[in-house]
């Protein structure tokens, strides 16, 4: 064939089908190309950066070189659609369906219940399908490193592991080779291998594994998607330059090498893009805008991979991935004196980005930019690699060294070079050379530092000949330490040596105390520490090291045991029906279609003729005066519709608060950076982003601008009211105590980070000024009366909708429904339906999160351990409305006493006021934060005491039939029972006696452990909360429709409906079907949270279900032996109603502030979380060894879902306590705004050993069919994990004779680990005076 007339033709093939575009646009991503263009919503947006996996896609190629086709992972949102021209897409729509045949990924990952929300899972499943084209039997290894460029915020990643691995080969995956069995979950079952459901215990029923492997579709990788033959064609043929135009931006091509460097001459400011990682994070995140883009990545000569007798030269367009590759095959054949260079940057690359990240990112593109987070930048200058450029003037070549960070003009690129290749020379005997780095999470996170370092001795001696030191993360580029190396050359490798070497270079690499990231001390601590393990590997290697030293812990690496993820539950009675599926592990009622992409979310409905789509103007300010807004420039850009304010809404603007009103839309005052004051419509989403970036607005600052709690405090910036609870004599208990002991702790906030960002669409229907409402939403009773009373419209014309909503936790509730009903304003004025979709880092900005706490308090207790008062205030950032903030607070003065007896109280719980956006509800709802406090006092009772901690939490734990500080009766007698199993099934006692003689010989190096108690309440303080409703339809073919005021985002309550109106007309669960939320067939429905959906749902369903047996009832006396069919078709023979409402009042419970009692709960959820950690002293990082979660959920509906939100909560809960930061600047600006920022946990974060457990014959006695609510108790349990790392580093401080005493604020990061374990690097560096320079983030 021949190639493409003229220059502009692109060409590629998704999913097997051509696409030829002649108007390609230089701007248009992946992702919104399959989206909008060709309809494949299966690809999600999650980010838009490339840090979240949820657009992963697979990308076929034909390698330049080699002509082999490579199939590998890639982030669709980075993509440009321009730089595919001969390549071919295979999306989640391409590789199975459900009405053709579901690819065994797909059908793995669902039924191994690895989708709850579904948001994330074609993205995993892309990701895995991509692992599986190359390595049909991936390893364990393999896998988790595929999974580490995508996010999941439901799962906890167990389920998405366990699915995954069955690919495995058995001999790789498991430990039982002998017998050809697996016991990568604790089960040792010839018959079912990997995954089989067994039986644990015959005496209880007892059941271990949630799905059956041998059920599954065998993989055969020769059914696979070919790699299109037009596309070989293609490639085989001459190459021509190809041009793309946009409306603002130019794309150009080039196939040879001397068209490159034409071209670079002539656009010398045009940036070179192969990947696109990091020019496109670059305009998108910054407004960067190149007017002409080049890409080299067809250009033969920049993907050469040669190797000489000096060392490996990679073309500067090769993948991080294809650089990897290389380096491990020549690290497996080479001498390994010839390799050391090769193996430090192998240890880079392995937690460089996600996958798809390095599958695209080119090497020269990580050099050239000289990102001062660069990981490979400090190895490849240390091992003195050299660059060769080109340009239409010939050649040349400079070494990779600090004068080409520095940019000077005779070692850098000038503007019309560029790098073509990296010279990376193989080491020698004399060498040694090594990487460090340390992140916020261990795969997929730039460094906070990183480090190259090298030395070369004279011969056979330990006197340095010559030495190269580089850190990354320091300042705005890689720094050489040069004068420190300079120095020390003829000094000898001893400890003389480093002390000098540690001084001098924290004199050379200096931070100022406000520099950017923030971190600076742990930074400083940083870069001696990473000094102080390069100088013992190498002392290591000069066989100089002493080997009782206890220095000697340093160079061991994390404890690594093979993952083992165990669930147990209680198995149904042995003669419930077969066909009856209350109790048994369902997979998740819409699992498949999600692992499929056929899971319809709100952004994947099509757009209506005339659609608009509307982008934010937020304000740049915290607290300020409006002064003036110019629309002009914004409403002449093309596609702009109109521009929605204050002004325009018909009803209020101002939304009744319990404290106060919040204005949808800014009028004249500004509280927050971040609060809407205006929107930009628009015929197109990128349109409306960029049109809303021209609203100029001019603001006065008012003062005061309140950030802090304790700025709060200080200008008395609270919301009423203040609460206040007391119970016993607490100043007489103060008195009688044997000590007393007092202090203060704090816990940030939380992001929600649902994948699926807010999302919302409003469609006008034209009459009568009804409207339509598809949302992402909690409470769409809420959003209807929002939309009433903004609209003026009375709410039977406003019809909400929710199929489903990806991931919530509290975060779509308030925030949607102001959302919504702005959404809503610009349909009403423009009369056209109206989407609106946050981009992440808008949504992170503008929605807050979990409040942060600051908890003081004073605890009086006996010298066994035994509390007898606690006088205790929290103090919490509500933000600049009071949205949940007061009630967020009464939750937590009801339920600070966790899981234990305190007989004096007196507690005290203040939102405060502050310029900040407002926080809201989150999984937990004030229960996390109050009963992190305690748990805190409690480990330091233990402290005062000389106790062990799990002793002094199990004498005060509540005990049989008790009573709350709010004089509630309380059944705790499944508490125990939880905690004593949670004890037995740990091997608490020998495991605790394990670490201790571990921590004697490990300085560097401690293991910690700890047993936390849960107490959770289910139930509301007000009587309406938990009224629910139901309708049942039965059609005449038998099938059933059911409708229900609960939302599913991602629990499971639909599936467990399901199972419920299954049992209850005693039909197969497939005849039962369940389509959406609305407000037009279920009114008036309370919002999804508090994990009640299925206790009040399901008894709204059970009711309505009961009624339609009783209409049955007497044609099935009549007609025993006939069908359900026949049955139903009798009764509309009959005349028999075929469809019935059912309702359920809801927990008739209430609590009085003013006395202090009441019985708001319901009944309890208990659990017990046994958490064990490693931590790294001279580096802060910590890993997840094992966690035992023993819990109390009563009869579970459903073990597979029931499992699986203990699991993700508490892995949320983990996140929580261990890592998740947000950090605000002094002018409240939140700086984490999207992945790349804001760290949650990935899959390499879940406890390598993973054992859930769930409580056997505890039925409850107050819910449906005795189960238990169980979506949030399990996140507290998350700070087992918090506390472990608190022993770990106790028993370090212990050792260096430090105070048993110490406040170790949450989240518990590798900085502030690092710094509590003092010695002598922490001692040596310098500490900046607070109060004497401005921090570069507010600790809010």
């Amino acid at each position: 064939m021949s190639s493409p007339v003229g220059s502009g033709q692109l060409i590629f093939y998704v999913n097997g089908r051509k696409i030829i575009e002649n108007n390609a646009d230089p701007e248009v991503m992946l992702l919104p190309y399959l989206r909008r263009r060709l309809l494949l919503t299966g690809t999600k947006y999650g980010c838009g950066g490339g840090g979240c996996g949820a657009c992963t896609v697979m990308v076929s190629t034909i390698h330049p070189v080699s002509k082999k086709i490579l199939h590998y992972s890639a982030n669709a949102c980075l993509l440009p659609v321009c730089s595919l021209h001969g390549a071919a897409i295979t999306t989640v729509e391409g590789i199975g369906s459900t009405t053709t045949r579901l690819h065994p990924v797909q059908e793995r990952i669902a039924k191994a219940h690895g989708s709850q929300c579904g948001f994330c899972t074609p993205g995993m499943v892309m990701s895995m399908y991509a692992l599986v084209r190359n390595h049909p039997e991936p390893t364990m290894d393999q896998i988790y490193e595929a999974l580490g460029g995508n996010l999941c915020r439901c799962t906890g990643y167990r389920p998405i592991v366990d699915g995954c691995k069955t690919f495995c080969n058995r001999e790789d995956c498991c430990q039982l080779k002998e017998n050809g069995s697996c016991a990568t979950n604790g089960v040792s079952n010839h018959t079912n291998g990997i995954n089989g459901v067994d039986h644990a215990s015959d005496e209880d029923n007892i059941r271990i594994g949630l799905f059956k492997e041998e059920s599954f579709i065998p993989h055969d990788p020769t059914q696979e998607l070919i790699f299109p033959p037009e596309l070989i064609l293609m490639e085989n043929e001459n190459k021509v330059k190809l041009t793309f135009h946009g409306d603002r931006m130019t794309w150009i091509s080039p196939a040879t090498l001397p068209e490159l460097l034409q071209l670079k001459a002539q656009y010398p400011k045009a940036p070179l893009v192969v990947g696109n990682t990091a020019v496109g994070p670059e305009i998108k995140f910054r407004g960067v805008h190149h007017p002409v883009i080049i890409c080299p990545a067809r250009i033969l000569d920049l993907h050469h991979v040669t190797e000489s007798s000096e060392g490996i030269t990679v073309g500067a367009a090769c993948s991080l991935t294809v650089l990897k590759n290389t380096l491990r095959d020549a690290v497996s054949r080479l001498p390994e004196e010839k390799t050391k260079l090769f193996c430090a940057l192998l240890e880079q690359l392995g937690s460089l980005g996600g996958p798809q990240i390095r599958n695209t990112a080119s090497l020269g593109g990580n050099i050239v930019t000289r990102s001062t987070t660069s990981d490979l930048n400090p190895v490849l200058a240390a091992g003195c690699c050299v660059l060769n450029l080109a340009s239409a003037g010939g050649t040349r070549q400079i070494p990779l060294n600090e004068s080409f960070f520095r940019g000077s003009e005779t070692n850098f690129l000038k503007a019309e070079e560029i790098l073509v290749s990296v010279q990376i020379p193989f080491s020698k005997k004399e060498d040694y050379i090594l990487a460090f780095r340390q992140a916020p999470r261990r795969v997929n996170a730039l460094p906070i530092v990183t480090a190259g370092m090298r030395v070369q001795f004279e011969s056979n001696s330990d006197v340095v000949r010559d030495l190269w030191i580089f850190y990354g993360g320091v300042g705005p580029t890689t720094v050489c330490a040069k004068a420190t190396c300079n120095a020390l050359v003829s000094k000898r490798w001893n400890e003389e040596m480093l002390n000098e070497a540690s001084r001098l270079v924290l004199d050379e690499v200096s931070l100022p105390p406000s520099a950017p990231g923030g971190m600076v001390e742990y930074k400083r601590a940083l870069i001696i520490s990473f000094l102080f393990k390069f100088y013992l590997n190498v002392q290591q290697s000069l066989n100089q090291m002493d080997p009782s030293s206890p220095d000697n812990s340093v160079l061991r690496s994390f404890q690594s045991s093979l993952a083992r993820n165990v669930q147990t539950y209680q198995d149904v009675p042995p003669d419930q029906s077969e066909n009856d599926p209350v109790g048994r592990p369902i997979v998740h009622q819409s699992g498949i279609k999600q692992a499929t992409g056929e899971a319809v979310y709100c952004d994947d409905m099509p757009p209506v003729d005339g659609e608009l789509f509307l982008a934010c103007v937020t304000s740049s300010r915290a607290h300020a005066k409006i002064v003036s807004m110019d629309f002009s420039e914004a409403l002449a850009q093309p596609g702009v519709a109109d521009i929605v304010t204050a002004a325009d809404v018909p009803g209020t603007n101002e939304c009744t608060l319990d404290d106060g009103v919040v204005s949808l839309l800014a009028r004249e005052e500004v509280l927050c950076v971040g609060q809407i004051i205006c929107v930009v419509l628009a015929d197109t989403p990128s349109r409306a982003k960029k049109a809303a970036a021209k609203v100029k607005i001019v603001y006065e600052n008012l003062e005061p601008v309140i950030l802090t709690i304790e700025e709060a405090i200080a200008n008395n910036s609270f919301f009423k009211p203040q609460r206040v609870m007391d119970y016993g004599e607490v100043d007489e208990a103060f008195k009688s105590a044997d000590q007393v002991h007092e202090g203060e702790i704090f816990i940030g906030g939380q992001e929600h980070f649902y994948m699926e960002t807010q999302s919302m669409r409003v469609v006008p229907k034209g009459e009568d000024r009804e409207i339509d409402v598809y949302v992402s939403s909690q409470d769409p009773t809420g959003i209807q009366d929002l939309l009433g009373a903004v609209l003026k419209v009375p709410s039977n014309r406003i019809y909400c909708h929710v199929k489903r909503v990806g991931g919530a936790f509290g975060g779509k509730t308030t925030k949607t429904g102001y959302l919504a009903a702005i959404t809503a304003v610009a349909a009403n004025k423009t009369k056209r339906a109206v989407r609106c979709i946050l981009d992440r880092g808008d949504d992170m900005l503008i929605t807050g999160g979990r409040h942060p706490y600051v908890g003081k308090y004073k605890v009086g207790f006996k010298n066994d351990g035994r509390v007898t008062a606690v006088d205790v205030s929290y103090y919490s950032n509500g933000g600049c409305t009071s949205d949940d903030s007061v009630l967020v607070v009464e939750v937590a003065l009801s339920t600070f006493d966790s899981g234990y007896k305190l007989p004096n109280v007196r507690c005290k719980g203040t939102a405060c006021k502050t310029n900040l956006p407002s926080n809201s509800a989150f999984r937990g709802f004030g229960y996390p934060q109050a009963a992190f406090v305690t748990e805190t006092w409690m480990s330091e009772i233990a402290v005062k005491c000389g106790l062990p901690p799990e002793k002094v939490r199990e004498i005060n734990l509540h005990r049989d039939i008790t009573t709350t500080h709010f004089k509630q009766e309380v059944d705790a007698r499944t508490l125990i029972m939880c905690w004593n199993e949670c004890l037995e099934k740990s091997s608490f006692q020998s495991r605790r006696q394990d670490i201790e003689e571990f921590n004697k010989s490990s300085y560097w190096k401690k293991k910690g452990m700890a047993i936390i108690p849960m107490k959770f309440p289910i139930g509301s303080f007000a009587k309406f909360f938990g009224q629910a409703a139901a309708l049942v339809h039965i059609y005449k073919d038998g099938s059933v429709l059911v409708t229900h005021g609960g939302v599913e985002m991602g629990q499971g309550v639909h599936t467990k409906i399901m199972q419920i109106a299954s049992h209850e007309l005693q039909i197969p669960l497939a005849n039962v079907h369940l389509c959406e939320t609305s407000t037009s067939t279920v009114p008036n429905t309370i919002v999804s949270g508090g994990s009640v959906g299925t206790d009040v749902n399901g008894m709204a369903v059970k009711s309505a279900c009961q009624t339609l047996m009783e209409r049955l009832e007497p044609i099935k006396k009549k007609n025993p032996k006939g069908t359900w069919k026949e049955w139903v078709g009798e009764a509309f023979l009959q005349s028999i109603s075929l469809s019935a409402t059912g309702f359920f009042r809801g927990f008739g419970r209430e609590f009085s502030w003013e006395t202090n009692e009441g019985d708001p709960v319901h009944y309890y959820v208990f659990g017990v979380a046994c958490s064990e950690v490693e931590i790294d002293c001279l580096t802060g990082d910590h890993k997840n060894l094992r966690t035992d979660i023993v819990m109390d959920v009563g009869t579970s509906i459903n073990p597979a879902v029931d499992i699986g939100q203990i699991e993700g909560a508490f892995v949320q809960g983990l996140g929580l306590f261990t890592m998740e930061e947000l950090k605000y600047s002094p002018q409240g600006l939140l700086y984490t705004r999207g992945p790349g920022q804001y760290k949650i946990p990935a899959v390499c974060d879940a406890p390598e050993q993973f054992y859930v457990s769930l409580l056997a014959s505890s039925p409850n006695p107050h819910a449906i069919y005795s189960s238990k609510g169980v979506g949030e108790p399990a996140l507290f349990l998350g700070c087992s994990v918090y506390f472990a790392i608190k022993d770990a580093v106790a028993a370090a401080r212990k050792e260096r004779g430090m105070s048993d005493l110490f406040t170790l604020n949450s989240p518990a990061t590798p900085e502030k680990i690092r710094m509590l374990c003092g010695d002598r690097f922490t001692d040596m560096i310098p500490r900046d005076v607070p109060g004497t320079f401005t921090p570069w983030a507010a600790n809010v």
